[in-house]
């Protein structure tokens, strides 16, 4: 049963689909998948082609629109557009420290999430569309890990689209986890050094709440101990368009004086919790190296191996010398499931999935170098999360795709850019540019 709703200049219908919770086993377990269905108040009633939008992440639901924000407004201008949440993500069935442990131990929570990784993504819109569509192939609009999932969506069924957007979302298709993050520290790098520019007075900031760290531990309200290599992935904000600018908002007034001294203060302490928190998202911290898992080599924590490569990002180093505080992002690291209470119930469950040595391919370089599908890439020229040089190898790798390279944008191009970078895209595919 759906329920229809309004917005302004739009028409909302909430959809449920149950799937199987292994696609090689469609009779066994099933599991629930949300999505939105959005079209323009004025187009309801008509017979419209279908866009299906995937969120990055991994681990996030679909963004909750109100109205026409954003790209939305132009995909409701042609489109009938359905906002999935990937499975375990949103109101699809969860998967978090309160429901996991209904599947058992450790090792019963790991084999589960095995199957909430790209394949079984896109297994899963083949069966919505199927239901939606009545057959008819639509349009796939992937953000960051969305674009990833397109591009497994191009590998396991592109006959089920009719063209790929991607946004900020072009991965390798052959790269291991430490090749993605030895390529990742340096960009964080570049990136803080960009936000020192902007923000000299920064500088000095961070060493101090940094120094504080160091000698004072330091419990957020919701009980997430931060300790200085957490502040440190307060960067992850450098990857946004505003991202700089609310880091510089985030450490103007850091500290407040109380009766034992300076302290940080609550309010600081709020926003950062709601920061650093996976509450809302922990299959992000989960699963998030396993997304680069193709083959029998584990991840075996990739971020916090190479980062020992780069000793300039060790905090105590820094601060020893008079030079800025390295900041880093897009990293999850054994610490943060220490950290975090959200995380501690699920930090065993994390050690098996960084061990596990029996990953199998997300893409198939073959398929994807016969693509018919029309396809379109915005890639972003110093992504912090997404290698431009890898976007770039995987794009002369698939036959037919077509790419914006711009600097104008960060990784949240299609929400900043909104209509303008979907336009451009559907544009490309369309030979119109």
């Amino acid at each position: 049963m759906s329920d229809s709703y309004r917005q302004p200049g739009v028409v909302l219908t909430d959809r449920r689909f149950t799937v199987p919770l292994d696609h090689a086993d469609p009779a066994g377990e099933t599991i629930e998948l949300y999505a939105r269905e959005v079209v323009a108040s004025d187009k309801a009633g008509q017979d419209l082609p279908w866009l299906v939008y995937l969120q990055g992440g991994p681990g996030f639901g679909a963004h909750r629109f109100v109205g026409r924000q954003a790209w939305l407004d132009r995909a409701l201008k042609e489109f009938r557009v359905l906002l999935l949440d990937q499975r375990g993500t949103g109101s699809s069935t969860p998967a978090n420290r309160q429901t996991l442990p209904l599947r058992g131990g450790p090792a019963e929570q790991a084999a589960y999430l095995t199957r909430f990784r790209a394949d079984s993504i896109v297994r899963d819109c083949e069966l919505v569309r199927r239901e939606v569509t009545g057959g008819a192939p639509w349009t796939v609009l992937g953000q960051s890990f969305g674009g990833f999932c397109t591009l497994t969506y191009l590998s396991l069924a592109p006959e089920g689209l009719a063209a790929a957007l991607i946004t900020g979302g072009l991965p390798s298709l052959d790269a291991h986890a430490d090749d993605v993050y030895r390529a990742a520290y340096p960009r964080m790098e570049r990136k803080t050094a960009a936000h020192y520019a902007r923000y000299p007075q920064d500088v000095a900031r961070a060493r101090r709440i940094a120094e504080h760290l160091l000698a004072h531990e330091v419990t957020l309200p919701n009980g997430y101990r931060l300790g200085v290599e957490a502040f440190q992935s307060l960067g992850i904000l450098l990857g946004g368009s505003e991202g700089s600018h609310r880091l510089h908002f985030l450490l103007e007034d850091a500290f407040v004086p109380t009766p034992a001294g300076p302290a940080l203060s609550d309010a600081f302490q709020e926003e950062v919790q709601g920061l650093l928190s996976y509450a809302s998202h922990p299959l992000y911290a989960l699963v998030h190296e396993s997304i680069y898992g193709q083959d029998e080599r584990p991840t075996a924590w990739s971020a916090e191996r190479v980062r020992a490569e780069f000793p300039q990002f060790d905090a105590a180093k820094a601060l020893a010398g008079d030079g800025p505080l390295p900041l880093t992002g897009e990293t999850v690291h054994p610490w943060t499931f220490d950290r975090d209470p959200a995380l501690r119930p699920l930090r065993e469950t994390a050690e098996l999935l960084a061990a596990r040595t029996d990953w199998t391919p997300l893409y198939d370089p073959a398929r994807l170098a016969a693509n018919e599908v029309p396809v379109a890439a915005a890639v972003y020229h110093d992504d912090l999360y997404v290698d431009t040089a890898h976007s770039l190898r995987t794009a002369r790798a698939v036959r037919g795709l077509r790419t914006w390279v711009t600097d104008e944008f960060e990784h949240d191009g299609v929400r900043a850019g909104g209509p303008r970078v979907l336009d451009r895209l559907l544009a490309l595919t369309r030979d119109e540019v």
